[in-house]
């Protein structure tokens, strides 16, 4: 890792850190979406910028975390410490079924399978209402509290978010940085030279898929603990291309892509739409000015420009 590389993450930190501290509930609330969908951008942000797999049908996985923990806790009476290791382990194994399907096609038809199958878990939400309650979704629920913690307020529970968002991206940095990552990389790059060479291209696919299920399902937990609440629109393909939106307009293949992509679809979603009536154009007209003026996206775009900028100081 570079020192400005350092510098990013070390200033990203610093800021969410100092949120909370100079900021009211509202601002707080906003800073634990943004924190969810950066770790559910993340997690795709491993197929589509280290493994070059692009998905549509990656909101199965934050759905399914959130609906089976949901169901364990209203229905089971399961408290969270068991419903969420179910959870997480229940959707990783359906990532790997869905993995194993997918990754017999790449290209567009890999993208259609992954949307294929998305369509059919959001179905079943809307459709299986004895198990899902269908359109009226899931609500009643609670927060955890872990070790006594109470989660309930809001700033607690921006606490939480923060740390395990850092786990999060920590360990996603770990692996793309490891030589997993590097034949990873590899796969994207040149599958047919890392075939030739002996790796095994499906199998690094495969595991990458799902580890980047898991990571979606963490997100999962964090979203229905943060809104207590769980609707089958959050499996659509509405919720897969923004956080599509989130690696591309950030940086794919870069740690802090997704997170910058992530601040800027939250607060255009729930800030700006407050002032602009028609934000999705306003969204329209930015990812445009960011493919046009920055294709690789915003971390590498700001990164070349300050470079081109220092080149001709000098």
């Amino acid at each position: 890792m570079t020192l400005k590389t350092s510098l990013t993450y070390f200033t990203l930190i610093l800021f969410f850190t100092l949120l909370p501290l100079v900021s009211g509930e509202y601002y707080v609330n906003l800073g634990s979406q943004i924190m969810i969908a950066a770790v559910f951008a993340a997690s795709l942000n491993l197929l589509v910028g280290y493994g070059g797999l692009t998905s549509l049908g990656h909101a199965s996985f934050l759905g399914l975390a959130a609906y089976v923990s949901a169901w364990l806790y209203l229905n089971m009476g399961m408290g969270h410490a068991y419903s969420a290791p179910i959870a997480l382990g229940l959707t990783t194994l359906v990532g790997a079924l869905f993995g194993w399907i997918s990754l017999r096609a790449s290209g567009l038809s890999f993208l259609m399978l992954t949307l294929a199958l998305s369509q059919i878990v959001w179905g079943v939400g809307y459709r299986w209402v004895s198990l899902t309650n269908g359109d009226n979704g899931l609500s009643g629920l609670t927060r955890p509290m872990p070790f006594g913690w109470d989660l309930e307020d809001s700033t607690h529970f921006y606490w939480f978010t923060l740390i395990v968002t850092i786990a999060c991206l920590y360990f996603i940095g770990k692996i793309v940085n490891s030589p997993f990552g590097a034949s990873l990389k590899g796969t994207r790059d040149q599958d047919k030279r890392m075939s030739a060479l002996g790796y095994d291209v499906w199998k690094i696919r495969w595991i990458t898929f799902v580890m980047s299920s898991f990571f979606g399902a963490i997100s999962g937990l964090l979203y229905v603990y943060f809104n207590k609440y769980i609707h089958p629109s959050v499996i659509s393909i509405t919720s897969s291309a923004e956080a599509l939106l989130c690696v591309i307009a950030g940086g794919s293949g870069t740690l802090a892509g997704p997170i910058i992509g992530s601040i800027l679809i939250v607060l255009l979603k729930n800030y700006v739409s407050g002032f602009v009536e028609r934000w999705n154009m306003l969204l329209g007209v930015i990812f445009v000015f960011i493919v046009v003026f920055m294709p690789a996206g915003l971390v590498p775009g700001i990164v070349q420009l300050k470079t081109r900028l220092l080149g001709d100081k000098k």
